[in-house]
């Protein structure tokens, strides 16, 4: 396969299709290099900066990762973001990966107006806040930031939570078992606390993800996470209207 000088589609465009096809078609599998910006110029008879654009293109899409030092490599698939009620250690389980994690924060506040909205609760109710950062396989994924009405789960901050599951203690142990949830997803830029765990740069890309969790018709946790844009992708199931 060749670049097409005639074809109406950008070298470099057509230079990320090539790559694609090699990583694809495991040519170039996990983890490996790919050649050097010198060997691409002499093999499809391009420019340096043809090459750059597409290497470019190809590291924002999450397909290649550069590493200071050492060259660019091919990089992990991104993970589907779960579209149901399902806690992280589960989802991670599921797809045959080590969940873990680290305590970041642990505290009860009193719920502002903001809070005592989303929980539909009177303001100044007591909230457990539980700040963890989640991992897959030692890898930082997701910074997570959990609400727990306090009166539901009163000694929480007192157990082991960094690399359990908080939904399989609230069950086990305080009999809250999530039966409905909602879920809304934004993208952001990660602050500098966030990339610092994340071990992404400051203000790299991130999903931030609010999902309330009900157990018979009542709202007990709230979560406020900032998951790794360079690890996750969307993807649904569309049908016509």
């Amino acid at each position: 396969m060749s670049i097409d000088p005639h074809s109406p589609l950008p070298k470099y465009f057509q230079l990320r299709a090539l790559l694609l096809n090699l990583i694809d078609g495991a040519d170039l599998p996990l983890d490996a290099p790919i050649p050097s910006e010198r060997e691409l110029c002499a093999r499809y008879r391009v420019s340096r900066m043809t090459v750059r654009q597409a290497i470019e293109l190809l590291v924002g899409e999450g397909r290649l990762n550069r590493v200071p030092g050492k060259g660019t490599f091919v990089a992990r698939p991104k993970l589907e973001m779960p579209l149901r009620l399902v806690s992280f250690t589960e989802d991670m389980l599921a797809r045959g990966m080590r969940p873990g994690g680290a305590d970041l924060d642990r505290r009860t506040v009193t719920a502002d107006a903001r809070l005592a909205r989303l929980f539909d609760i009177p303001a100044g109710t007591p909230v457990h806040v539980v700040e963890r950062l989640r991992t897959a396989d030692g890898e930082p994924m997701a910074v997570e930031r959990s609400h727990i009405l306090a009166a539901l789960a009163p000694d929480l901050l007192d157990r082991r939570l960094a690399d359990r599951s908080l939904h399989g203690v609230l069950e086990a142990v305080y009999g809250l078992v999530f039966d409905a949830g909602d879920q809304t997803i934004d993208a952001g830029l990660a602050e500098a606390d966030e990339a610092r765990h994340l071990e992404i740069p400051r203000g790299g890309a991130v999903l931030r993800l609010q999902r309330r969790s009900y157990t018979g018709g009542v709202c007990a946790e709230l979560g406020v996470s900032s998951y790794r844009a360079d690890r996750y992708q969307i993807r649904t199931t569309l049908g016509l209207p």
